[in-house]
């Protein structure tokens, strides 16, 4: 199976690797040169962790490991190019409608009639997405979850117009990646955001109400919850603007919901451009 990974964000898609071991055909796709080149040199580093975990006393077969799985990873800068030889899009650029609406437009014109597109967004809605293209029966959203080599989950987000075929194709494509896969309508957040971030949003006016202190409250979900990460850590590890664009655009499109509406102090942290461990300070201070 052909798979090609828009990524278009100048990193290196885990995606990518995490198909090529299991034994899929990837290209890689990005802006420029420049960023693929780093890309495939983060992808490298990526596997040579996976195999020395994966074969810590088989060091031959850690090495056939990382060679067979980047002999299946080729790159490209042209999308349009390689997509007539592809059975699978996944698609994992910037997190803009319009934006991905072009790249789809454009693909569908050149990819074969039988070729699945899916979206990886988390936040966009899907419907709208497939409705960019003229395979509307061949489109589904397909969210992976970060660390991909590590997170068994993948959500298949099912449009009214995604076909049974296609579902099952996803599905199967999942299990070969040696992942869970779980079904989903085309609804705000899916699944895991759906309830992760009202949560999230739920904490910070906790807080904003001084109710407890964001320490306290993250070492009461931590504790009474289990939870691996307090939701301000977990805030200011997958970033605050990240937080933002997703529940602003939620909020958009059903005002009345409470679960949506915005945060005054997520709003002026992001303003101030603390967005978090990726700028040393969000809702704490990093080093």
């Amino acid at each position: 199976m052909g798979v090609v990974v828009g990524k278009g964000l100048g990193a290196r898609d885990p995606r990518s690797h995490v198909a090529a071991a299991a034994g899929h055909t990837v290209v890689l796709v990005d802006q420029t040169d420049e960023i693929l080149k780093n890309s495939k040199k983060g992808i490298e580093e990526s596997l040579k962790k996976v195999a020395k975990k994966k074969f810590a006393d088989k060091p031959e077969a850690a090495t056939q490991f990382i060679e067979s799985t980047l002999k299946n990873l080729t790159v490209s800068t042209d999308p349009v190019a390689i997509v007539h030889s592809t059975d699978l899009v996944i698609e994992a650029i910037v997190e803009n409608q319009e934006v991905k609406n072009d790249l789809f437009k454009r693909l569908d014109k050149f990819a074969p009639e039988h070729t699945i597109f899916a979206s990886n967004t988390s936040s966009l809605q899907i419907t709208q997405l497939a409705n960019s293209t003229t395979r509307q029966d061949r489109f589904s959203g397909l969210h992976f979850f970060n660390p991909v080599p590590v997170m068994k989950l993948v959500e298949i987000v099912k449009t009214p117009m995604t076909s049974q075929k296609t579902f099952e194709s996803l599905v199967d494509f999942t299990k070969a990646l040696g992942k869970t896969a779980v079904s989903c309508k085309d609804t705000p957040g899916f699944i895991v955001n759906r309830l992760l971030v009202p949560y999230l949003m739920e904490a910070v006016r906790l807080y904003e109400r001084g109710d407890a202190s964001k320490e306290d409250i993250d070492t009461a979900m931590k504790l009474g919850a289990g939870y691996p990460m307090g939701p301000f850590e977990l805030l200011d590890y997958v970033g605050l603007d990240t937080s933002k664009y997703i529940i602003d655009g939620w909020y958009m499109s059903e005002p009345d919901n409470p679960l949506f509406a915005p945060s005054p102090l997520l709003n002026k942290l992001v303003e101030e451009k603390k967005l978090g461990k990726k700028t040393g300070e969000g809702f704490y201070k990093y080093k």
